[in-house]
């Protein structure tokens, strides 16, 4: 079959599905947001046969029938003609919870294909699961795989290939001689369709009757409408956004909302396919629920986290230092070489100071630090993959509740230890608008990986032996900090109504993280942090070498007393000078670090002319540089602590612009942020200077 094959991905959360997804793809995968709506699309390609395949993993859902937009996105991508076929990827597992999305998928009137994922697991608890049985009473294809193991790869592909155009192509066979549930209610039933024999879900006398009214009445109203019965399904449930759009008046049929009538047949259908085609089913494994009782408990759950997050750290640390000497090494003999060759050219002094003292010095002190970047999302990878990153969200619901938020708005905090953007993004799956707003505001306070190169660099200069629990301390600090503002907000708040805000989210199985996913995930952070190398900070070092070369009288020839940077660095110094930095060079090179954070750092690197910043020798120079000015420890403190409460990075404030949708609000955050950093900085700094 020749031609190109559209496939969505659609599943759980935590069931695989972006496991799968890369390994049909691998690397070759693009990154966007979907037309109109801030949520992440995934695409990917890849030839199989004679036959080119376009992969959309679509967000990740528990149902179509909420309002999220994740939920939203999904149905909208699945009812286009952009899509052939939908593979449904659901935890073999966790069968029974997945099963709900599957007969939604199904009734929607689009191929669509089970895969089983996570086979393994079944296998491993002794279960077994009747795959011949299963696609009978579903209707559909059913293929056991394992995205870990890649296993079951191409026999899923040849399924979709074979299915495109095909909504149901496997015979139905119910049996009706079982009590209980759908089986019981439809036992006997006569209408004018063979309903057992055309669906997979069949309802109880009542509401077949009532979609049966609804499919003559939409079919007299809509002529050309796909798919009438889910349509009919959609209005008895009271789907605002098909009652809008296709109204009918049939009073007598909705004289109600069958939501939860649909909802609770749907699940005595799960509960007979269950009984039929799971063989010594268990309902958790008996290591997760011991690997729980320590994990997610009430009083330990959040100090285990802060060992967790103390160990990844040191790992940060004493690995990634161990690495980055290498990357030391050759950033000396290429800087030198440059230098060298320059002046063995003639090539023009001020020509030579941008190239060597800008740009190498700039882009080059951020790139010593990749080792120490890729130990953390390494680490990060390995915690999200292997299911202990969903416990962190659970144990933090109680303390979010607390503080007036969702322990959804905990997720967007994870999130934020990665990068911002995502994390801000990630506050839409919030449903009060207040709570959006409120954690985009304290979300920015997460330390982003961005931050780690200041941390790096100052802890190792001024605290030694300690450096890493010094750096350690801003991620606490951070968490802190906007706990206590999320606190104080909900104190503001307080006897205002507030909506529900459970948290409802799936604790998946303990597994070994898939290397294969945790290559591309750190694949993308890599190539998301060069990319920065490359263009942001490499501007960002042009900028801040012509600030400190060129004042209102012309070039300096690298005095720096009368350039642009100096005024306005000397300006605003009296603002810095009560939180301990009240120093010019310091002052511009956090101006710069709005542009990136990691800009600081080679911000600092240009002001004070250190070749290779993070080498022994580069920060023995700056940390002499420093202490002559009267630069100590506890003005160290005070700059990380600020570097982790400010201005977040443009593309953060970007993003926040987008979410909100005004401009008012991104600047009424970013001045927030900077009155927190103000204020807590200096609580810092004069601590620091009672101890030190």
């Amino acid at each position: 079959m020749a031609g190109e094959i559209a496939i969505g991905f659609a599943g759980n959360p935590n069931c695989g599905k972006t496991t799968l997804f890369n390994a049909y793809t691998g690397a070759n995968l693009k990154v966007a947001n979907w037309p109109g709506v801030t949520v992440e699309k995934k695409e990917g390609r890849f030839q199989f046969h004679d036959s080119e395949y376009r992969l959309v993993d679509l967000p990740g859902a528990y149902s179509l029938t909420c309002y999220t937009m994740e939920e939203q996105v999904t149905r909208q991508y699945i009812l286009s003609d952009e899509v052939d076929v939908i593979i449904d990827v659901a935890d073999a597992s966790a069968l029974q919870r997945n099963l709900y999305l599957t007969l939604q998928l199904i009734e929607l009137g689009k191929p669509v294909i089970l895969a089983l994922n996570m086979m393994d697991i079944v296998e491993k608890r002794g279960m077994e699961i009747d795959t011949h049985r299963l696609p009978e009473m579903l209707g559909i294809p059913v293929i056991p795989v394992s995205a870990r193991r890649k296993t079951g790869l191409d026999i899923l592909m040849h399924a979709a290939a074979h299915h495109v155009g095909k909504p149901s192509d496997v015979p139905l066979i119910h049996h009706h001689g079982g009590e209980g549930g759908v089986t019981r209610s439809t036992r006997g039933a006569r209408h004018k369709h063979q309903h057992h024999a055309e669906y997979a879900m069949v309802y109880s006398d009542l509401i077949e009757d009532k979609i049966d009214q609804l499919i003559d009445e939409l079919q007299a109203r809509y002529p050309g409408l796909q798919n009438y019965r889910w349509h009919a399904l959609k209005l008895l449930e009271g789907d605002r956004e098909l009652l809008e759009k296709y109204p009918v008046n049939r009073p007598d049929v909705l004289d109600r909302s069958y939501e939860q009538d649909i909802i609770n047949q749907k699940y005595d259908f799960i509960d007979e396919i269950i009984q039929e085609v799971v063989v010594n089913r268990e309902e958790r494994s008996a290591v997760t629920d011991r690997v729980d009782n320590l994990l997610t408990h009430r009083l330990w759950g959040l100090p285990v986290f802060l060992l967790i997050m103390a160990a990844v750290f040191f790992l940060t640390f004493t690995v990634g230092d161990w690495l980055k000497e290498y990357f030391q090494l050759g950033l000396d003999w290429f800087s030198a070489g440059t230098l060298h060759w320059l002046e063995v050219w003639q090539v023009d002094p001020m020509l030579t100071s941008l190239i060597v003292d800008g740009i190498i010095t700039g882009v080059g002190g951020i790139l010593t630090f990749l080792p120490n970047i890729i130990i953390l999302f390494l680490a990060l990878a390995f915690l999200e993959d292997s299911g202990y990153m969903a416990r962190v969200a659970y144990v933090m619901d109680g303390i979010m509740g607390r503080l007036g938020l969702s322990g959804r708005a905990f997720i967007p905090m994870i999130l934020g230890f990665g990068c911002s953007v995502p994390a801000i993004m990630a506050s839409r799956a919030l449903e009060n608008r207040r709570d959006r707003y409120k954690t985009m505001l304290i979300t920015p306070f997460m330390s982003c990986s961005a931050r780690l190169p200041i941390y790096v660099l100052f802890s190792e200069m001024f605290f030694a032996d300690h450096a890493m629990l010094a750096a350690y301390s801003m991620y606490v600090l951070g968490l802190v900090v906007a706990v206590l503002c999320a606190f104080v907000m909900g104190l503001l708040e307080r006897g205002r109504k507030r909506q529900g805000n459970a948290l409802l989210i799936e604790l998946p199985e303990y597994k070994a993280p898939s290397a294969h996913t945790i290559f591309i995930y750190v694949w993308e952070k890599v190539k998301d942090y060069l990319s920065r190398a490359g263009t942001i900070i490499f501007v960002a070092s042009i900028l801040m070498w012509g600030l400190l070369n060129f004042g209102p009288s012309g070039y300096t020839g690298g005095d720096m007393a009368d350039t642009f940077g100096s005024l306005l660095g000397k300006g605003l110094t009296p603002f810095f000078a009560p939180v301990g930095l009240g120093y010019w060079q310091i002052v511009v090179a956090l101006i710069a670090g709005v542009s990136a954070k990691e800009v600081v750092v080679s911000s600092c690197a240009v002001l004070f002319s250190v070749n290779n910043v993070n080498s022994a020798a580069g920060m023995a120079s700056l940390s002499a540089i420093l202490s002559g000015m009267g630069f100590g420890p506890a003005n160290a403190l005070a700059l990380m602590t600020f570097s982790l409460l400010y201005i977040p990075c443009a593309a953060t404030l970007a993003t926040i612009k987008k979410e909100t949708g005004s401009w008012r609000w991104m600047l009424g955050a970013a001045a927030f942020q900077v009155a927190v950093a103000w204020l807590v900085s200096f609580v810092a700094y004069r601590a620091a200077l009672l101890v030190m």
